[in-house]
């Protein structure tokens, strides 16, 4: 006789796991074959509840949120995604209402994405509810794109808009704040969405490989990432924050609390694609993002040195209490 947990995976989860390298979610392990002449890039990140999601969010959303983490940093890498591994803590809240809406979310993204769900773990705990996923994914050899590689004189750009998931938080906590910052029903939506589900780039991974010196996704802060690419690099960058792109309802949410834009910058959860790019290579990045249906922006340029400087609005340096989120 099945166990629980056998249960529980045929029924939420083999459905949804129609690879046939995951042995039809039978077997202890899965088996893949990389394409010929391809290295694996292989990531994992996870969501915990009430950390990077909230009690009450949709559980399909959870999924997609913790998959979608994870193709993030492929798209950034340069990889095309090949399947991924999930391991659930799953506590008395995942009833069979909450599993088949996360298994539904997790099979649409997996669908979407061309990432198929290839096996995993599921686990009973009295704690707090939380979603591992392992990523794997393939790129020609020796062509992932690394954060190391940045030179003096390269572009700084990043994709799509930034700061909106921080602020979507902040108005997740103080509900509030989008009424004093006069911000639309359709605007709070979108930042309460960017928060709550995040837009992997994975239709710009290849212009990155032909492109890109150096690249990073942005989950834990713009000036954070900044830092570590950076470092990485062995440059220095210089950003100013006239040039960041906000989306509309960032702009009206920074001019009612002009301090917000440092929560922006140091907020995580954007999953944007950050890259250093040579002056010869931008155009063709940005012929490339704009055929993607991507928006990419300038914001800053590498130098000599180390370190990073962000001119604020006024035209003088940005003091940040701290660059970036940290779980520790």
């Amino acid at each position: 006789m099945p166990s629980g947990e056998d249960r529980l995976i045929q029924r939420f989860f083999r459905p949804i796991a129609r690879d046939p390298a995951a042995l039809d979610l039978a077997d202890d392990a899965a088996v893949i074959a990389p394409p010929a002449g391809a290295d694996l890039v292989l990531t994992t990140d996870g969501v915990i509840e009430g950390v990077h999601f909230f009690p009450d969010d949709p559980a399909d959303s959870v999924a997609r949120k913790a998959l979608r983490a994870n193709l993030s940093d492929l798209a950034a890498k340069g990889a095309a995604p090949l399947g991924f591994l999930l391991s659930l803590a799953l506590n008395d809240k995942a009833d069979e209402k909450w599993l088949a809406s996360f298994a539904a979310g997790l099979g649409a993204d997996a669908e979407a994405y061309r990432c198929p769900l290839l096996g995993g773990d599921t686990d009973h705990t009295p704690g707090l509810l939380s979603v591992s996923i392992s990523a794997f994914g393939h790129l020609p050899h020796g062509t992932m794109v690394k954060r190391a590689g940045a030179r003096a004189g390269d572009r700084i750009v990043v994709t799509g808009t930034i700061g909106d998931a921080a602020l979507g938080l902040a108005l997740r906590r103080e509900p509030a704040r989008a009424e004093r910052a006069g911000l639309s029903p359709q605007q709070r939506a979108h930042l309460t969405g960017r928060y709550l589900l995040p837009e992997p780039r994975i239709a710009l991974a290849a212009a990155l490989r032909a492109h890109a010196r150096a690249a990073i996704d942005v989950s834990d802060g713009l000036a954070g990432d900044l830092v570590k690419l950076a470092a990485a690099s062995g440059v220095s960058v210089r950003v100013e924050a006239r040039r960041l792109p906000l989306s509309p309802a960032a702009q009206k949410m920074v001019a009612a609390e002009p301090a917000l834009l440092a929560a922006m910058l140091t907020g995580g959860d954007d999953y944007e694609i950050l890259a250093a790019v040579s002056p010869a290579a931008l155009e063709a990045l940005q012929g490339a993002a704009n055929a993607a249906g991507i928006a990419l922006h300038e914001i800053g340029i590498a130098g000599a040195g180390t370190g990073l400087d962000i001119v604020g609005p006024d035209n003088r340096p940005m003091e940040l209490a701290h660059p970036s989120f940290s779980h520790f």
